[in-house]
């Protein structure tokens, strides 16, 4: 048994390439202008013939009754086929080519028709008007049928009025004129219609190399996946115009950069301000991977050009990433100087073990003492000085982490620090940046020495970190504070030149400054000022010990002897 599919049904409607569809609706567009205009310029045109043709006719009646003779054959003679009148008014007819000149007394009978029959009856329109002075032009229904009409009195020498005359127009002409112009304005129409078309055929082809021709819906959803994208995404997307203008901002780069809806439209330099994370975007810095700081966040920026002129830059959030890298050298530096210590301890306990082998006791108790006391005043001198906890604490692990790579940390002596930052932690990220960079200045140098001071200037905290290495020269000295640079190799796990550039912008922040000089004897000074950094002392009725001077003397131990 065998069955027939079913016929497939014809499908009509439009097609979905975006080019057939843009020519469809261009072509009828052009084409219903086309049949528009035609419609409205023929509407006017029958209402223009109609006007010519009656003041034709008028114009036709007018004449003839200022012929001077045919009011004496009106009033002198009686109506006949064969009178003066009818001869008079059908040469007239026949030289105007009008449908009929009808010419009438003051009751209303003809003395002139084309229908010699006519003559002597009444005319079938009334001819009051005329006849009561006035000129007439309409279009009406008479013997001879529909006709374009102008009527006007009939006057004698004295200019009294003695009778009318009608002069007709077949109404069928201009209707025939009015077909014989619609050909010539569809031809007209059609090539106007033809010259759209070509035109509507060459801006689809232009739309379909610019749309690769997709049809509408794929454009539109396009258009709803890149929405999604773009705000979804955890990266920073900023578009560029050729101009350099912001012309899209998804959420994440708004978040990241710190910047509004308003943005959109401005430049970078408006929007950014001066400095590196707008010069990267704009791309008068090259490269891949661009480290840049905006705010407290280390950014990594990478920039495309686009065809337009414009460019597509991505932005990632390194800042968690970079305070990992910081803690991971801070670990390490760490494990080294543990690692320092603990070769040094095996040394200074076989030393202890053989003084004690030899039986030389009271040298055992000396080098303890020593040993002991060394340390010990390292950490007095730092929190004799330094009475913020968390600072004295950093400053002791440096300086171990210095003495390991036979370098001299030391505090100077101008150096008094009160327990009363507001803000401890980022004044430790400078500490701590500034001493690692001192440290690696001087790694390998003779002598070297790295000095920390820090004074409380009222509420102002001034803190200068002074070393012994080669120093920074003066055409660098404020390049040095720019994202990226660096004159070290980068380590694996991260990138070189954020740690100023950052010590730079927590001063900033602050209201403060960070500058470098030369320092006396060679090296580098770095002096960083952070204005309203402390709080306002607390009040005291009387003379009060130092809280860190007491803990001090509390801790303190008579040394072995």
């Amino acid at each position: 048994m065998s069955s027939t599919p079913p016929a497939r049904r014809l499908r009509l409607g439009m097609p979905r390439r975006m080019f057939s569809q843009v020519l469809l609706m261009q072509v009828a567009i052009a084409a219903g202008v086309a049949v528009l205009a035609t419609g409205l310029f023929l509407a006017p045109l029958s209402d223009q013939l109609d006007d010519q043709a009656m003041r034709r006719a008028l114009a036709i009646a007018q004449t003839t009754a200022a012929q001077p003779q045919l009011a004496d054959e009106l009033t002198s003679t009686r109506p006949s086929a064969d009178g003066p009148v009818q001869a008079e008014a059908e040469r007239i007819r026949e030289a105007s080519g009008a449908e009929y000149v009808v010419v009438m007394d003051m009751h209303g009978v003809r003395w002139s028709h084309t229908n010699p029959a006519e003559i002597g009856g009444r005319v079938s329109t009334d001819p009051q008007q005329a006849l009561a002075g006035r000129e007439v032009m309409e279009i009406d229904d008479g013997t001879l049928g529909r006709s374009a009409r102008g009527k006007v009195p009939l006057r004698d020498a004295d200019g009294d009025i003695v009778g009318a005359v009608s002069v007709g127009i077949e109404y069928d002409s201009v209707r025939a004129r009015l077909i014989h112009a619609i050909p010539g304005l569809f031809a007209y129409a059609g090539g106007a219609m033809a010259v759209g078309a070509l035109a509507a055929y060459l801006i689809s082809r232009r739309v379909q190399r610019q749309t690769r021709d997709l049809a509408f819906s794929d454009i539109a959803g396009l258009l709803a996946e890149r929405e999604a994208m773009l705000h979804g995404i955890r990266e920073g997307v900023v578009a560029l115009d050729r101009e350099g203008r912001i012309r899209l901002l998804n959420d994440e780069a708004r978040r990241l950069l710190g910047l509004g809806d308003e943005a959109v439209g401005q430049s970078l330099g408006t929007a950014l301000g001066e400095g590196r994370t707008a010069d990267v975007l704009a791309g008068t810095v090259n490269g891949t991977d661009l480290l840049t700081v905006r705010g407290q966040r280390v950014l990594v920026a990478n920039r495309m050009p686009t065809d337009d002129g414009g460019a597509v830059a991505t932005l990632r959030d390194r800042t968690e990433l970079e305070q990992l890298g910081r803690e991971l050298d801070s670990t390490r530096g760490l494990i080294d100087a543990l690692r320092a210590q603990d070769h040094e301890h095996a040394n200074r306990m076989h030393t202890l073990l053989g003084l004690l082998e030899l039986e030389m006791f009271d040298d055992a108790v000396e080098f303890v003492g020593e040993v002991v006391g060394d340390h010990r005043a390292t950490a007095e001198q730092i929190t004799e000085k330094i009475h913020d906890p968390l600072l004295a604490a950093l400053l002791v692990g440096k300086a171990t982490v210095a003495a390991e790579r036979a370098v001299a940390l030391t505090v100077s002596d101008r150096t008094q620090f009160p327990d009363r930052l507001i803000d401890a932690r980022g004044l430790v990220t400078i500490v701590g940046n500034l001493v690692d960079n001192a440290l690696d200045a001087v790694a390998g140098t003779l002598h070297a020495r790295v000095e920390v001071e820090l004074r409380a200037e009222g509420r102002t905290a001034v803190l200068k970190v002074r070393d012994t290495g080669p120093g920074i020269p003066a055409g660098q000295r404020e390049l040095i504070f720019t994202d990226g640079w660096s004159t070290k190799e980068p380590p694996a796990h991260r990138g070189r030149g954020i740690g100023l550039s950052l010590v730079r912008r927590l001063a900033e922040r602050q209201g403060g400054s960070a500058q470098v000089a030369q320092a006396e004897g060679g090296g580098a000074e770095f002096t960083i000022v952070l204005p309203e950094a402390l709080a306002e002392p607390a009040p005291t009725s009387g003379p009060e010990a130092d809280p860190a001077r007491e803990r001090s003397a509390t801790t303190t131990k008579e040394e072995p002897r």
